[in-house]
């Protein structure tokens, strides 16, 4: 019974990871310029909120959020990720480009990592939510904790781009900081809206 109501969240945790890793795959052989996110198209072109995921400068930028796509997907999956988890990453998805307006600076943008973030912080939110269990409290407040030093160690607050050692392209922080935010605000609105009275502790229904 518990296996049966676990396998359609967890399959929709996995089916949207594995979409945004399909999507990052095949933008690879699309024109940047086409379907990157630009502030100036926003609001002509919405979908680029979207379509911003399948945009890579390098090949081990594809590769790096490949994998990262993938290691989220298990991470949902391990956490028994309700349905209403699924529905605050989607939503999460294009906020995460649309908080880059604070920025029109940066005037193109593409890639999967902001929307990454915003997928580890749900899933932080599902775990540190009442009525988890302890452990899984604990869990959560240290996925979120570390997520939230590694952001603010970036200082986003900065230059919009920045050119870390190692790595073959610039790297836009205020992505990561915008995943984060957007992840954390649909995660608790998900959990608020799908409260019931009668939750119990470590039920992992939604």
């Amino acid at each position: 019974m518990i296996l049966r109501r676990l396998a359609t969240p967890l399959r929709a945790w996995g089916g949207l990871a594995t979409l945004m890793g399909l999507l990052a795959l095949t933008g690879w052989s699309v024109p940047r310029e086409a379907i990157d996110w630009q502030p100036a198209l926003a609001l002509t072109q919405p979908w680029r909120a979207f379509s911003a995921i399948g945009v890579h400068y390098s090949m081990l930028h594809l590769l790096a959020n490949v994998a990262g796509a993938a290691a989220v997907g298990l991470l949902g999956v391990a956490a028994r990720a309700p349905l209403a988890a699924t529905g605050a990453w989607a939503a999460a998805w294009p906020l995460t480009q649309l908080g880059l307006l604070v920025a029109p600076e940066l005037i193109h943008y593409g890639g999967l990592s902001g929307v990454l973030h915003a997928g580890v912080a749900v899933i932080s939110v599902i775990l540190l939510w009442p009525p988890n269990a302890p452990t899984r409290r604990w869990v959560g407040l240290a996925l979120l904790t570390g997520l939230v030093v590694k952001v603010l160690f970036e200082t986003p607050w900065g230059a919009a781009l920045r050119h870390p050692a190692g790595i073959d392209i610039a790297v836009a922080p205020l992505a990561h900081a915008s995943g984060l935010i957007a992840g954390l605000l649909c995660g608790i609105a998900a959990r608020l809206a799908t409260r019931t009275p009668n939750s119990r502790e470590g039920s992992p229904s939604a």
